[in-house]
Order: structure tokens, then C-alpha cells, then sequence
């Protein structure tokens, strides 16, 4: 039953009615109206690219110790960039290290609990993935090598837990060394007077193009519009070194790649082949530039490790390569080596990365009469192509008996000389390994120990 108010013409009141019944009706707004500036433009381009992290982690405390609570639950927040739809998202080491559940939220409110995958204590950036939420874009990638004092920007985080807050400022400066404390210092960052709060971290800090060209990381306390954010050429660069990680436990392809700039614009080449592997069987060298991975355009590191990620062995990948001409080629993987290895384990883990091999102890029978010196050992069981193992020629069988002074006699052994403060900045050091009843020795250094599989 409808209600008339009294003395109202009886078709003015139907007129009234029909007109309530007509749904509100926006006018969209045309490109050519001073509001839709560039940066609103970029905003709008990126909303589905940048998540909302939230997490919960234990520390204990002075406070907490004199209750005679072992630890208390803390709070924490934080922003992640997608780097790839399926789900893998990069974000500060520090917003998820030793969080107990990452919760992640998508611009249209999808919720989602993320592991992590990798970390790089060093550049503070790790790579978490969520597996259930939809409509997620990786980001559009810009350079910081061209960045301009004055440019202009704009932040986007979950500052103090608001989501998707948008910050603008300019870049102060360039290439900045921050120690914000004693056991972080950050080297290159950009300064910016843009707003960034906690919750901040781990966000983009984009240019009026829309394109992100820093991931925001600290602020100054206690000062006004002094901020900091990794540069993007450096973050790409090690977001690829942690999808190699992840990339390298479940295939090996023979390539390893390098991205090269030319007039700020980045182009990937292949920067080693492996002999013997299915890139060397597929006719691929060294200096050819992939142009294309499986119909996507690849210019950096980043975008070959995207096209190997959840690949396993006998599938295949199509490249197009560029050598005097373009020319198309299969790539079919292999299942990796590091299958049987357990990367919870840290000392398996590191001697994979930092050496490129997988040892085993060697058993008495294996070492019985080899060389007097030498009782126990550790057996070669794979090397990683391209790795210092590789280029010292150490062959799947060698019994690795001695390095830096001290013999490797067990896991144990080996763990301790690899966390020695001058091998891990890169010293080279003697290596001693039996092979038959044959002795050889040789000198290597670590490759870059700063990555890390949780």
C-alpha cells in the first residue's frame, strides 16, 4: 500500500512516485577534466597491485619478563607489492619475519592467509604467496637509475593499519646510507618527503607514470618528511634472486640470465650456459637476448624467473631470442637436483647456495684406504650449474674432506666454516677433496650468501 499526502493531485503524486524509483545516476568522468590528473590516473592503475598485510608475532620483552610471561603477542602491519597473479607478492623481510600468520587483503576486501617463501635479511625484502584471491596485477615496473631530485610521487600502504592510504611528496635525494640499527644498515636508498608511517613498509613508491620505481622501508624518528624506499632497480633484481631460490628446487634449465640497461630501459641476456644441460641441448648461448618467454616480453631477470615458477621437469618453455635475428627455441626442464634437499635445513640450504653443492656424510666404506689424513668426509651428491662448485670443476662422487683451514667432517663442521664472518664477505679460501684415492685442491669463493629459503 502506497501512502498520498493529503491535497496532492493524484498525478503528481504518480510522477513523484516513478521519479523515487529512479536509481541515482553518477556522470562518469571524462579524461579531459582537470581532477583526472596523472597521478590520480596512476593510483587508479595500481589499486589491484598493492595488498594489505597484517600479521601476529611473539616477542619477549623486559616488561614482559618481570610479569614472568615468557613472551607477548605483538600487532604488526605492512604492504606488499604483486609481482606475479598467481599470488607471489614482495614485501619487507622485516613486516613478515617471525610472523606466526600473514593475512593478506586485496583492494576488493578478498582475505587470505600467505606463507613465506624467501628472505633477504641484507636488502630487507622477502617473497610471500597467497593461494586464494583473485584479480590480483603485478605492478607496473619503472627505473630508478633516471629518478630526477624534485620528481614527484606518491606512497601507497596500509599506514597505521588504513589500507590503501595514498601519501605525495618529492624525491629529496639519492642514493642515501641509513643504519636505523645496529644490525640494519641500508645502503642507495632514495629520500623522499612523502608521507610513509608504519604500515607503510613494504609498499610502492610510484612516479606520475604509474610506474613503481621504490619499495618504502623507514622513516626518520622524530624528523618531518624524511623518508626511504629501495630503489626498484635493486628490488627487481633481488626479488629474481628469491624466485631463483624457489625456481631451483623444482627445475634446472642450463641458464643463468643478467638484465643489462641501455638509455634507462632495461633488456635480459643469457649470462651462462651449463654444459650438458637442456639449455645447451637446445642450442641457446651466451649473449643471447630473450625477448620473449612463452609469448610474455621479458626485459628483466624477474620476468624469466616468473616463467619457470610452478614449472616441473619434462614441461617445456618457448623462447623467442634475439642473435643478429630473432629465432624461436623449446627449452624442456629438467626435474632439479635440489629435490632431495631440505631447505628448512640451514645447513644443507647454505652449502646449496653459497657453494652450489648437496652433501651427504660419507660412510667409513666410502673413505676406507682412500688418503691416511682423511677418516670421514662429505660426499658430492649434485652441483648447481653455474655455481663456485661448478667453476672449480668439483664433480658429483668428490669427498670433500677439508676447507679454510678445518676439516668437514660432519654437517656440523661445515655449518660452522661457512658462517665465518670473512668467508661470508666473499674471502677465497682452500677447499680440499678427495676424488678416487686422489687428492685435489683449489681455491673458491662464496656466491652471495644474503639470500635466504625460510
Amino acid at each position: 500500500m502506497s501512502y498520498r499526502p493529503p491535497n496532492l493531485p493524484l498525478a503528481v503524486w504518480v510522477v513523484c512516485a516513478l521519479l523515487c524509483m529512479v536509481p541515482a545516476i553518477s556522470v562518469a568522468r571524462t579524461d579531459d577534466t582537470n581532477r583526472r590528473t596523472p597521478l590520480v590516473k596512476a593510483i587508479e592503475n595500481c589499486q589491484h597491485s598493492v595488498v594489505s598485510l597484517r600479521g601476529q608475532k611473539r616477542v619477549a620483552t623486559d616488561a614482559s619478563l618481570e610479569k614472568g610471561e615468557q613472551v607477548r603477542h605483538v600487532n604488526g602491519m605492512g604492504t606488499g607489492i604483486v609481482i606475479d597473479p598467481r599470488g607471489y607478492i614482495l614485501t619487507n623481510f622485516h613486516v613478515v619475519d617471525e610472523v606466526q600468520q600473514i593475512q593478506v587483503t586485496s583492494i576488493d576486501r578478498q582475505v587470505s592467509p600467505a606463507r613465506l617463501l624467501a628472505r633477504d635479511p641484507i636488502t630487507d625484502l622477502a617473497i610471500i604467496k597467497v593461494d586464494r584471491i583473485d584479480g590480483l596485477k603485478p605492478i607496473k615496473w619503472g627505473t630508478s637509475s633516471d629518478l630526477m631530485l624534485a620528481e614527484t610521487v606518491a606512497a601507497v600502504g596500509n599506514a597505521y593499519g588504513y589500507e590503501h592510504t595514498v601519501t605525495t611528496g618529492i624525491i629529496s635525494h639519492l642514493r642515501r646510507t641509513v643504519q636505523v640499527n645496529e644490525n640494519q644498515i641500508y645502503e642507495n636508498l632514495i629520500q623522499t618527503d612523502a608521507p610513509i608511517n608504519p604500515g607503510n613498509s613494504g609498499g610502492p613508491l610510484l612516479n606520475l607514470d604509474g610506474e613503481m620505481v621504490g619499495v618504502n622501508v623507514a622513516v626518520r624518528v622524530g624528523a618531518q618528511g624524511i623518508a626511504f624506499a629501495i630503489p626498484v632497480d635493486q628490488a627487481v633484481e633481488v626479488a629474481a634472486q628469491l624466485l631463483a631460490r624457489i625456481n631451483e628446487t623444482q627445475v634446472e634449465s642450463g641458464i643463468q640470465v643478467v638484465t643489462r640497461y641501455s638509455q634507462h630501459s632495461p633488456s635480459l641476456f643469457v649470462s651462462h650456459v651449463a654444459g650438458g644441460s637442456p639449455a645447451a641441448s637446445a642450442g641457446i648461448q651466451v649473449g643471447d637476448q630473450i625477448v620473449s618467454i612463452d609469448g610474455s616480453p621479458a626485459s628483466r631477470s624477474l620476468d624469466w624467473e616468473r616463467g619457470l615458477l610452478e614449472k616441473k621437469g619434462g614441461q617445456s618453455i618457448r623462447l623467442v631470442l634475439r642473435r643478429n635475428t630473432e629465432f624461436e627455441v623449446t627449452l624442456n626442464l629438467k626435474s632439479s637436483q635440489l629435490s632431495g634437499i631440505d631447505t628448512a635445513n640451514p645447513v644443507e640450504n647454505l652449502a646449496w647456495r653459497t657453494m652450489g653443492v648437496k652433501l651427504s656424510p660419507a660412510t667409513e666404506q666410502e673413505l676406507a684406504g682412500r688418503h691416511p689424513n682423511y677418516q670421514r668426509g662429505l660426499r658430492v651428491v649434485a652441483v648447481r650449474p653455474g655455481s663456485p662448485a661448478e667453476r672449480e670443476r668439483i664433480q658429483v662422487g668428490d669427498i670433500l674432506v677439508a676447507m679454510h683451514g678445518w676439516k668437514t667432517e660432519s654437517m656440523e663442521n661445515l655449518h660452522y666454516i661457512l658462517t665465518q664472518t670473512d668467508l661470508q664477505h666473499h674471502q677465497q679460501f682452500m677447499f680440499y677433496i678427495l676424488r678416487g684415492r686422489e687428492p685435489y685442491s683449489g681455491q673458491m669463493r662464496l656466491a652471495n650468501v644474503g639470500t635466504e629459503l625460510r
